[in-house]
């Protein structure tokens, strides 16, 4: 009994020492962590206040009117935002309207209709096109896309909507294979795999027994997956659309290629156009003069708060939806 009474203390002290090493590691990876954290927030800020400094110049200048001038002229030194931040959102937004569908689509078919052996090579082609460089889409969509388009699609649109209210406008002008559609169509192929391999990974955590209730019941495969597999998922969807819509509104050399790069708006989507990115990229190494550059950065500065915006936005629908749904 004496034997254990003095093999205590030194049990207690092995015990503490433990312990004490378990605080210091625990609070050295709390310290770690948090300091990450706060240098996320503090890149953040310093590229917003970089960017805000760098335009000042512009702003204090143009002043509201830099964001509703359609002007860009650095020979007189008339600079507006207003035709490319047009080019961006509509050429986004249409990649996003394209997009969307045929990769929520893909996923339906990998994980429900698909067959087993060819799940995984359709998989990877699918995941493959993520890889691909933007140049290479930019001199694909250049040299096969644009003139496909120019010779085949565009004038056999143009016939058809002609004369007819609306559409006919939308769809008018020369057949220049380039502008604001075939830009889309590239962002499109672009965000295609993201959104695809999201939401098929989000698909696929989806509970099999809630899959089998629905089919046991006598469930179709589109009934499953409209009410049983997308409400589940809605989440992970909207993830991987606001990741895709995030590649489109930032995209440049792809949309540099095949959008015209002309300052100008137009209603029709055959029209020559362009976006903050391409504006930027094509003539951040030409600009002279301070005003130039602090137009060019100010544009940088509009990309970034419409980004913010949509990512706001994006969350705010997510908080609404599981308001609504009790989630």
């Amino acid at each position: 009994m004496s034997a254990v009474q003095e093999a205590l203390p030194a049990i207690r002290g092995s015990r503490d020492a433990i312990v004490r090493r378990f605080a210091l590691t625990d609070a050295i990876f709390h310290a770690m962590t948090r300091a990450a954290a706060i240098l996320v927030l503090v890149l953040l800020g310093g590229v917003a206040i970089s960017l805000f400094a760098g335009s000042w110049q512009a702003l204090s200048t143009f002043g509201f009117s830099f964001l509703t001038s359609e002007s860009w002229n650095p020979v007189t030194e008339k600079f507006g935002a207003l035709a490319p931040i047009y080019g961006t959102i509509i050429t986004s937004a249409i990649a996003i309207l394209i997009a969307v569908p045929l990769g929520i689509g893909i996923a339906i078919f990998l994980t429900e209709l698909c067959p087993r052996p060819l799940r995984r090579p359709i998989g990877m082609a699918v995941e493959l096109l993520a890889g691909i460089p933007s140049i290479i889409y930019g001199i694909w969509g250049l040299f096969v896309l644009a003139p496909f388009l120019q010779t085949t699609v565009q004038p056999f649109i143009i016939s058809v909507f002609h004369g007819v209210p609306g559409l006919s406008s939308l769809f008018a002008g020369p057949p220049y294979g380039i502008g604001l559609l075939t830009s889309s169509m590239i962002l499109a192929i672009m965000v295609l795999p993201f959104i695809t391999s999201i939401t098929k990974d989000v698909f696929d955590t989806v509970p099999p027994v809630l899959k089998e209730s629905a089919y046991g019941i006598g469930c179709t495969t589109w009934e499953v997956t409209r009410r049983v597999v997308i409400p589940y998922t809605r989440i992970g969807i909207m993830g991987g659309v606001m990741l895709g819509l995030g590649r489109a509104l930032g995209e440049t050399m792809a949309v540099t290629f095949v959008i015209g790069n002309a300052h100008r708006i137009s209603t029709s989507l055959f029209a020559p156009a362009t976006t903050i990115s391409a504006t930027i990229a094509n003539e951040f190494t030409e600009a002279v003069g301070d005003l130039y550059t602090s137009s060019l950065v100010a544009l940088g500065l509009i990309l970034f708060v419409i980004t913010f915006l949509i990512l706001a936005i994006a969350r705010y629908m997510l908080m609404r939806i599981d308001a609504r749904t009790g989630a």
